[in-house]
């Protein structure tokens, strides 16, 4: 496994880790999420990435209880929550960074880990009605407090997160050090090209999700939705239109030859593709079964494939970052 640091920050990251979203307490219970956990943990994953509103905080449950079976060495591993959406649908306990809110977010997460602290915790939409600055003083509250140790980003703009930069800077106050944005080939035009300041100039660091665009870089939604995927299942009706999008599928199956002409899945080429850009702390990746969770890990031994020139025929068919990109 490598190694890189979450941007500028002193923390180092494996470059693949694995996430609980959809899978765990939805497909993966506690003791399936210990088999999943130890597997990528002996094979030297160091992040494990959850949120509040995963499965209505269940998914932060499965994953604590099954930390506490596992009874690793706490400084072993990195855990990371995030918060805006909330669990209940009060006025202030939903869709918002207001300090009331991410307080209490942050003891409910815990309570659900069984856990003194989390190791990064991310704003996980911006709030277009709360001030950027009493986002930022609460954030750093949490990591004053011994909450959390790092704060960052998810889907803000790079605008919003410069003012945050910005602000924690005015005011000597712990600074957002990552982002955690969606990052694919199907999906590059925001990494590539609106957060290439943030890289440059701020040495912001990314944990980014849906390396497979939800499976669909998988090829197994090339001729339909299987019943047993992601796209079939209940309450995630809205990744149908994506999953099932002709031109996108286009997309996959010429990106399939170059991966047959590789020897490799497409898969392992889309994951590889990912961690080949150093912008790219870690590739969070997603499984409901062993045998996906391996597969994934060993993306890292095909990453010395994609040449220049492999790269030049991916970017043919997918669209170079700057240009104009079809649905």
């Amino acid at each position: 496994m490598d190694y890189r640091h979450l941007g500028r920050s002193g923390i180092r990251v494996s470059v693949l880790s694995l996430g609980s979203w959809v899978t765990f307490h939805t497909q993966v219970d506690v003791d399936a999420a210990v088999e999943m956990l130890a597997a990528a943990y002996d094979a030297g994953v160091n992040f494990f990435d959850n949120a509040e509103v995963y499965a209505g905080g269940k998914s932060e449950e499965v994953m604590g209880a099954a930390l506490k079976k596992l009874g690793w060495r706490r400084s072993s591993y990195l855990v990371s929550t995030k918060f805006f959406w909330g669990l209940n649908r009060g006025v202030n306990e939903r869709n918002t960074l207001n300090r009331k809110r991410l307080i209490e977010a942050m003891n409910g997460s815990l309570q659900r880990f069984g856990l003194d602290y989390v190791d990064l915790v991310f704003c996980h939409r911006p709030d277009p009605t709360t001030p950027i600055e009493e986002t930022v003083w609460a954030m750093h509250n949490l990591i004053e407090w011994g909450k959390a140790l790092y704060w960052g980003t998810s889907e803000w703009s790079a605008a919003e997160i410069v003012a945050a930069i910005e602000i924690a800077e005015r005011h000597h106050l712990h600074k957002p050090v990552m982002e955690q944005p969606q990052y694919n080939l199907l999906w590059r035009q925001r990494f590539e090209v609106e957060y290439a300041r943030l890289f440059r100039d701020y040495g912001y660091g990314s944990t980014i999700w849906s390396p497979l665009a939800s499976g669909l870089l998988t090829g197994k939604y090339n001729n339909g939705i299987p019943a047993d995927s992601r796209g079939a299942l209940p309450g995630y009706e809205w990744l149908r239109d994506m999953l099932t999008n002709p031109k996108a599928l286009e997309k996959v199956r010429a990106l399939q030859t170059v991966a047959d002409d590789l020897g490799i899945s497409l898969a392992k080429m889309s994951l590889a593709w990912c961690v080949k850009n150093p912008n790219v702390s870690t590739v969070i990746t997603g499984a409901s079964r062993i045998s996906q969770l391996q597969e994934n890990l060993s993306a890292l031994d095909v990453v010395d494939k994609l040449t220049p020139d492999v790269l030049a025929r991916i970017d043919e068919i997918v669209g170079k970052p700057g240009q104009p990109q079809e649905d």
